[in-house]
């Protein structure tokens, strides 16, 4: 099996699956991701991301399946790929009766730091992160954003080779969540990064790749133009009027080329079967007092919600 795994990914993934009883939580998952690379894997509730993540990070075991993190199987070599990795958990696993300073001078020792090294490393981050003068309070005291913030500073302290990111900036304000992306682009190339998100302009913002999966199974791989130029539908046009907004709406929703339509204020977003439609639009709406028509850019939410659905999950 190790002749087939690419020296050039940082994960390969073949035929991965995880049951838990009857329930499939990864249903023959493959995927590749390359070295220094921003990965992103999007996904809803319920659709194994954090399965995916365990395992890859040595904290449980596939039924069934290869992985290689770093050219090292999870299973065997346990040890030697938690030297090379941070990880964001989305549980906060600091230590209560510690500082947070205290907690990223642990954390700096468990993996061999030089302490002039982590010191400084500390210092910097810290003051990356805001947290600078609270750094000898106990965490416990700190806001559930803050603490946040101090789980991504201990997970980067080390410099790790691949940096796995689940939901990292979940309870952030915009402000830190702008310095947490700042970072991750700056460090990009340096480090893999493995990153997954509710935040879809995150993905979008930062990742190189993009994967969504559902269901255990992955159903979409690229980049995050690649995967809207497939989005499967006709053109959606916003046209926007001065006034008789429900007037026109109906006459709109009327026609056949209009698969789906929408009303918001003085504004209507057709979805049309082809760009060719418009000129059908634009003949019907003659004489109608409209201040603008402009096709609506695709958006990595509008590939989510067409691959996996709109409703809500728990």
């Amino acid at each position: 099996m190790s002749t087939q795994l690419h020296s050039s990914s940082a994960i390969t993934i073949r035929s991965l699956s995880k049951h838990y009883g009857g329930l499939a939580a990864l249903d023959d998952f493959s995927l590749e991701v390359e070295r220094g690379s921003i990965f992103g894997l999007l996904g809803p509730n319920g659709a194994g991301k954090t399965t995916l993540i365990r395992i890859l990070t040595t904290l449980m075991r596939q039924s069934s399946g290869e992985v290689r993190v770093e050219g090292l199987d999870p299973r065997t070599h346990g040890r030697e790929i938690r030297s090379l990795i941070g990880v964001v958990s989305q549980e906060n696993s600091l230590d209560r009766y510690l500082t947070a300073r205290e907690n990223l001078e642990l954390h700096a020792r468990l993996h061999g730091m030089d302490a002039g090294r982590y010191r400084r490393r500390i210092d910097d981050l810290m003051e990356l992160m805001g947290l600078s003068g609270r750094q000898h309070d106990l965490p416990e005291s700190y806001s559930g954003g803050m603490q946040r913030r101090l789980v991504i500073v201990r997970a980067l302290l080390h410099e790790p080779r691949l940096l796995f990111l689940d939901e990292p900036t979940t309870g952030l304000d915009p402000q830190s969540r702008r310095a947490v992306w700042e970072y991750i682009s700056s460090i990009a190339g340096s480090m893999t990064i493995f990153l997954t998100t509710h935040y879809l302009e995150e993905a979008e913002h930062l990742c190189d790749r993009i994967a969504i999966m559902d269901h255990g199974r992955l159903i979409a791989l690229g980049s995050s133009q690649e995967l809207k130029d497939k989005l499967t539908g006709g053109t959606v046009y916003q046209i926007e009027f001065n006034d008789q907004v429900g007037r026109y709406a109906g006459l709109l929703g009327g026609m056949a080329c209009v698969r789906e339509m929408q009303v918001s204020g003085q504004t209507v977003c057709v979805g049309l079967e082809s760009w060719e439609c418009l000129s059908e639009v634009v003949t019907a709406l003659n004489g109608a007092s409209v201040r603008r028509i402009s096709l609506k850019e695709r958006t990595l939410e509008d590939v989510f919600m067409d691959l996996t659905g709109k409703g809500v999950r728990e």
